[in-house]
């Protein structure tokens, strides 16, 4: 079973004038190019959406129904400066993330479920992260597949977090309006909403041969989406450069056994994340948050490519091993591995792996910090 969030920030052009511009917090901020010159909206900030102004909207009809908006023209390398900070929190949490426009995502969070998170808590986080570290807001849907996670996420915006608990897809689904399906456009809608069907529980209703008629190809894909059932996974981009699993812990940890545990199962859920991703990589890294809040990085390269649990285990613990002293305890652990290649071009057999790895972990580890 998959766990997948759907982050989308708030309002995000209009959000990051705000941010950069204290004296827009709290006003109409209309993102986009002057109404003489035939410009459009492109964000518009909560404040001006509640006098009916939206997206790709002429921006002389934005002005003449919200009068007082202030007009900001838009600075898109600012945003993909402001974008790559909110990826990048987004990948330390799970190397599964697919980017799906600056200002939304999905993240699979299965990972971390598995390791005993519940996924609440790691939406929760998430927000708390991304508020603390950028000043932006992020709306959160959290489900078992994307079309859930995404509807979610829309719901209760700003600031949103909706969580739909494994086996309550088709019951969350059921009384929402037609057109929250993705897939289901407004003309589509119109002829649904002629034929009686309003609520994506009536579309799920319908007989398979019903749904062949209205949706040809796309009926069983759109049928299943009613239904709450969705197996597409999450993909991340071919820039993806690590994939990684880390938890901050509500009481600092600063025992061995503990911490060892606590190492070996954020392997795990690497490695699995790396086949699932069809991914091996040779660069295995730590990273360490002390309880003084002190956040550092230790990393290692591997003699060869490998998505198995072991070698990542052992690297990820001889890399924590070294920073143990007596009284350190920390307060946030993350195991991440990078530096992919193509399976093909990385063939050992078993036995020289084996060897390799022997030599590897003998103690004389060297150790890279990073920044």
């Amino acid at each position: 079973m998959r766990h997948i969030i759907h982050a989308d920030l708030d309002a995000f052009y209009a959000a990051v004038e705000q941010l950069d511009n204290p004296e827009l917090v709290g006003k109409p901020v209309l993102v986009g190019g002057r109404p003489e010159n035939r410009g459009v909206v492109a964000t518009a900030s909560y404040e001006a959406r509640v006098f009916g102004v939206h997206s790709a909207m002429p921006m002389k009809t934005a002005v003449y129904r919200c009068p007082k908006g202030i007009i900001v023209s838009p600075r898109f390398n600012r945003y993909k400066e402001k974008s790559g900070e909110v990826m990048n929190l987004f990948r330390e949490l799970t190397g599964l993330v697919e980017p799906l426009s600056m200002d939304e995502a999905y993240l699979d969070i299965t990972a971390a479920v598995e390791a005993g998170q519940k996924p609440l808590a790691v939406a929760l986080d998430l927000k708390a992260t991304v508020f603390a570290v950028t000043g932006l807001v992020v709306s959160v849907g959290v489900g078992t597949c994307k079309t859930v996670a995404k509807i979610g996420s829309d719901l209760d915006k700003p600031d949103g977090l909706v969580v739909v608990q494994p086996g309550d897809e088709a019951e969350f689904l059921a009384p929402l309006a037609v057109n929250k399906l993705w897939g289901i456009g407004p003309k589509t809608a119109e002829r649904l909403n002629k034929d009686g069907i309003e609520t994506i529980g009536e579309l799920a209703d319908q007989p398979l041969a019903w749904f062949a008629k209205m949706f040809g190809k796309r009926a069983t894909n759109v049928r299943d989406k009613a239904m709450g059932l969705d197996d597409d996974a999450v993909h991340i981009h071919s820039a993806t450069k690590s994939i990684s699993s880390e938890s901050t812990f509500a009481n600092d940890l600063g025992g061995e056994e503990e911490l060892r545990d606590v190492v070996e199962r954020k392997a795990v859920g690497v490695a699995h994340q790396l086949e699932k991703a069809n991914l091996k990589g040779r660069t295995v890294k730590l990273k360490l948050r002390l309880a003084d809040f002190t956040t550092f990085a230790r990393q290692v390269t591997l003699p060869y490519h490998t998505d198995a649990e072991e070698p990542i285990k052992e690297a990820a613990w001889a890399l924590l091993e070294a920073e143990l002293e007596p009284g350190r305890t920390f307060r946030l652990i993350g195991v991440g591995v990078a530096n992919f290649e193509d399976e093909s071009e990385d063939e050992l057999p078993t036995e020289e792996k084996e060897r390799q790895l022997s030599l590897f972990t003998d103690g004389s580890l060297p150790v890279e910090v990073t920044d």
